[in-house]
């Protein structure tokens, strides 16, 4: 735990220059890039095969480690979708969950069996969600049990190639691609430019192109109960944050900014269950974030869960309607 807990938090940071410990590390990077090379192999001369499934497919991912933005992203692109008239359904792996099946995400369920994220996918939009380690079974299961859907969106799927995909949406937040480099040397998944469909940044970087979303907190905070409270009125006295994410810095950066003021902030490792995590001892107000939500309040019922609003420009909306226009659904 203290290994995980360390990496955590160290190195995002490493990855942002090409520093002593980078170098250390790129050894194991020429070793994952054989890795990726040899897997494009395989795509490419039929030896793997990629599936495609009879609708749409839309895949949301970044090529970067950590979070990005594509929870948000995905559930932006699924209220837009419905708003256009698209019957739209959600597959995920379901990362952080015990279970290893392939299943259904019902609004009921917790955490642990389904993953934090298409929990909250399901709860936020009311559409149908599957999880499973193969997004193609996932789909399948999915269209079986809801013939209706016309259109799946693929929560972080940019690097699952054996589903076959329409429209590739990338997602990349203010780091960019960091020093450049694959991991573990850097934060690469794989290399980077490549070919997307739609580039979209949460943040302010330095890469070209693309289109811009802006990213803020909502103005109320609801707990387990479904009682809401206007962040405003938590500014009179310090209050406590606690944030299992890939970068709980920026969720902290972003209350401050509100004007609350944190008088202590847990950082905790990505889709953490907070099983070990020391429930605060003071009266103060806690704050977390919505994905985080439904794992602390089995044990804080009481926390506020802060949403996040994600607003793409409205050139992406018009760039990803026209690409719509030129898929069908697949027989």
């Amino acid at each position: 735990m203290a290994l995980r807990t360390w990496l955590h938090r160290q190195l995002p940071h490493i990855w942002l220059s090409r520093g002593v410990v980078a170098w250390l590390l790129r050894p194991m990077a020429w070793l994952y890039e054989i890795a990726l090379l040899v897997r494009t192999w395989l795509y490419q001369a039929g030896l793997k095969s990629r599936h495609r499934l009879p609708v749409r497919v839309i895949v949301v991912g970044n090529v970067v480690a950590g979070g990005a933005g594509k929870t948000p992203v995905t559930m932006a692109l699924v209220q837009h979708l419905q708003k256009k008239g698209h019957t739209v359904g959600v597959i995920s792996r379901g990362h952080g969950r015990l279970s290893r099946d392939t299943r259904e995400v019902l609004p009921s369920d917790r955490p642990e069996t389904d993953g934090d994220e298409p929990l909250l996918i399901r709860q936020k939009t009311g559409v149908p969600v599957w999880v499973g380690s193969s997004r193609v079974a996932a789909g399948q299961a999915l269209l079986a049990a809801h013939t209706q859907v016309n259109t799946l969106v693929c929560d972080d799927g940019l690097q699952h190639w054996a589903l076959a995909r329409d429209i590739e949406v990338c997602v990349m937040d203010e780091r960019g691609v960091g020093n450049g480099w694959l991991l573990p040397a850097g934060p690469l998944r794989e290399k980077w430019p490549r070919t997307v469909d739609l580039l979209l940044h949460t943040g302010t970087s330095n890469l070209s192109g693309g289109f811009q979303a802006k990213r803020q907190l909502g103005d109320k905070a609801h707990d387990a109960q479904g009682r809401t409270i206007a962040l405003s009125s938590l500014k009179i006295s310090p209050v406590d944050a606690v944030a299992g994410l890939a970068r709980p810095e920026a969720f902290f950066n972003m209350l401050r900014a509100t004007g609350l003021e944190l008088a202590h902030a847990s950082a905790l490792p990505d889709h953490d269950d907070f099983a070990t995590w020391p429930t605060p001892p003071n009266q103060r107000p806690l704050l977390c974030t919505e994905k985080d939500a439904a794992k602390l309040w089995q044990r804080q019922p009481t926390a506020w869960a802060v949403p996040l609003v994600l607003t793409p420009e409205p050139a992406f909306w018009h760039a990803l309607d026209a690409l719509l226009a030129k898929t069908t659904p697949h027989s």
